[in-house]
């Protein structure tokens, strides 16, 4: 199998990005497997990391239509999905369209906003679709969410629901940068306050509909043996009679963990997967959809470590 249009894609886009990012390389790649593989992300991490930038500079370097929805407390569902207005001269109903009428969506600060409109993001993530005044509208086979959270600050958040957490492909927790990434970003991006403008870097678009389309019909080819789905499917069971964890994983995260696999290995140069691809997805893809007892929670035990704890105790496949 030739994978080369996926490196193309893949190297391309990372040259782009390192113009402005630096550092977060994992975030870099857990993005691009998701966009091979068509799954949400969120990013969750401290004020001042780059999870908005990041989003930004991704979607700056593809050829899809791109929209920012700052949540609010005070946000409605129909600012998000948009409402049809009456107009006088044709006496008709005619949809104004909200934000989510785009290919990839940064819901920024996604926790800040009532369940009653996260609810208003069920249908479109999961069906890419919204539903208005009983209309259906198609959002299109690229629609992609990255959702950003803060872990610190809880005054004034709404926790996700689980249903809607299930949805997302990744949680990507995105830290500190190291000593010498800071001293890079200060360089680098440290002569304003404000957020280094992208149209300063003159970010190339590498990667248009035609070449993601060409790069996930070769990801849907990868190998992924009996040996290996058995592997996922023991893990993913696995969380849900372990002692520390309430509520395990869904079916719904083992297909996902399949995909994804496929187009890491893929990224990787791969034209199968291995066990060690399973690994390294495995803490993104479950940790926001693990509910720890409390006794667990009350010990400091987190999703993270269940997680760690499952793989090791579970042979994987040579």
């Amino acid at each position: 199998m030739d994978l080369a249009p996926i490196a193309a894609v893949a190297n391309n886009l990372k040259n782009e990005i390192s113009k402005i990012l630096v550092g977060q390389h994992t975030t870099v790649d857990l993005l691009l497997t998701s966009l091979l593989c068509g799954g949400h992300v969120i990013l969750e991490g401290v004020p001042g990391t780059g999870k908005t930038l990041a989003v930004q500079t991704f979607a700056s370097c593809l050829s899809l239509t791109f929209g920012r929805i700052q949540f609010t407390p005070d946000m409605m569902p129909g600012d998000i999905l948009g409402t049809n207005l009456f107009n006088f001269q044709t006496n008709q109903f005619v949809l104004t369209p909200g934000p989510i009428f785009c290919e990839i969506i940064l819901a920024d600060e996604i926790n800040r906003t009532p369940p009653k409109t996260q609810a208003a993001l069920l249908q479109a993530m999961n069906e890419r679709m919204v539903t208005i005044d009983r209309h259906t509208y198609d959002l299109g086979r690229f629609f992609l969410v990255v959702a950003t959270e803060n872990p610190i600050e809880q005054q004034g958040t709404y926790p996700l629901p689980e249903a809607q957490l299930d949805r997302f492909l990744f949680k990507i927790a995105v830290d500190y940068p190291s000593r010498e990434e800071e001293l890079e970003i200060v360089r680098r991006h440290g002569g304003g306050a404000a957020m280094p403008d992208l149209r300063n870097f003159n970010l190339q678009t590498v990667a248009d509909r035609q070449a993601i389309d060409q790069a996930r019909s070769l990801v849907a080819s990868i190998k992924l043996s009996n040996e290996l789905i058995a592997y996922i499917v023991d893990i993913i069971r696995s969380t849900r009679n372990n002692p520390s964890i309430e509520s395990g994983a869904s079916t719904r995260a083992a297909n996902m963990l399949s995909s994804a696999t496929r187009a890491f290995a893929a990224l990787r140069g791969r034209d199968y997967v291995i066990p060690d691809d399973i690994k390294f997805l495995a803490p993104p893809l479950l940790r926001h959809r693990l509910i720890m007892t409390a006794s667990s929670e009350m010990d400091g035990f987190t999703p993270e470590q269940a997680v760690d704890s499952i793989l090791l105790q579970i042979p994987a496949p040579r």
